[in-house]
């Protein structure tokens, strides 16, 4: 299997708006892989666009991706669905406001996520009906596991309650990748499907140390819900026997450069951190 990162950063763009910190000043001066793009990934086996935010149309221009037949989301947050109009800006012929014949994409999501879809909306209503109505998207429920093309997958829910996440298992030609980019905790590692991965793409946890303002988190810090700490996912990493782990949605206020991402992975054999544009063959 091949993937492409179009995006590694994380709910905050590398460089942050107006921010003059140290990464956010390197990152402008010398451009990528120093700047970090919304979370988002495309598998080129099947033409598989996972989750789209606000950047994702310059991302598959800068990628070089020329077509699309599927789309999924891991979950509904806004970093990860911002970009769901990208649906229309590749399949729209202006002279009907219909799609092109053959451009329509289809949209693949567990029940619990497309019965949510819905709640993205504009001031016209929800946007998933209006790119149904012009034949923009497809709509395809699965529960528990589904085939696209050639490609095996498995949703597996982690449980956050109202806001539920899902890691996906991609299994082709007894290749497996375990997609795990955000919202991870608890992690499902209960799941057979989740061991042994080839490789494990999964989000680092939280850095504890250097972080910007001198901020240390609390015991009771909101993002210790939802995220490990990265010495804990390093861990988790471990115990699964993933060959081979890459981690992705590399927060801005984590305070670290890709020249500090490059240094901590030097210390691990089968550990990397993602970069926008990054192409990795398993």
């Amino acid at each position: 299997m091949e993937l492409t990162i179009l995006g590694s950063g994380g709910c905050m763009v590398i460089p942050k708006p107006l921010c003059r910190c140290r990464v956010c000043e390197e990152a402008r001066v010398n451009g990528w892989p120093y700047e970090r793009t919304g979370p988002s990934s495309f598998l080129h086996d099947e033409n598989l666009l996972i989750d789209t935010p606000a950047e994702i149309a310059i991302q598959i221009n800068r990628a070089g991706i020329d077509r699309i037949d599927y789309l999924m989301f891991t979950h509904l947050d806004p970093d990860h669905v911002e970009g769901f109009r990208v649906v229309e800006q590749i399949t729209l012929d202006f002279r009907t406001w219909e799609a092109y014949k053959g451009k329509k994409i289809r949209l693949i999501l567990p029940q619990v996520l497309m019965t949510k879809i819905t709640d993205i909306r504009s001031i016209y209503g929800p946007l998933i009906d209006f790119y149904q109505a012009q034949g923009f998207v497809e709509c395809v429920v699965f529960d528990g596991d589904t085939r696209i093309g050639e490609t095996d997958v498995t949703a597996i829910p982690v449980d956050r309650g109202s806001q539920t996440s899902f890691v996906y298992v991609f299994e082709r030609e007894g290749v497996r990748l375990v997609y795990a980019p955000c919202d991870i905790k608890p992690f499902p590692e209960e799941r057979k499907e989740v061991h042994r991965a080839d490789l494990l793409v999964i989000q680092p946890g939280i850095f504890e140390d250097n972080l910007k303002h001198g901020f240390q988190y609390p015991g009771d810090h909101i993002s210790r819900k939802t995220l490990y700490t990265f010495e804990e996912t390093v861990a988790l990493a471990r115990r699964i026997r993933a060959e081979k782990v890459l981690f992705v949605h590399l927060e801005e206020y984590w305070n670290r450069s890709y020249d500090d991402y490059r240094a901590i992975q030097g210390q691990f054999d089968n550990m990397q951190f993602a970069y926008d544009g990054m192409r990795v063959r398993v």
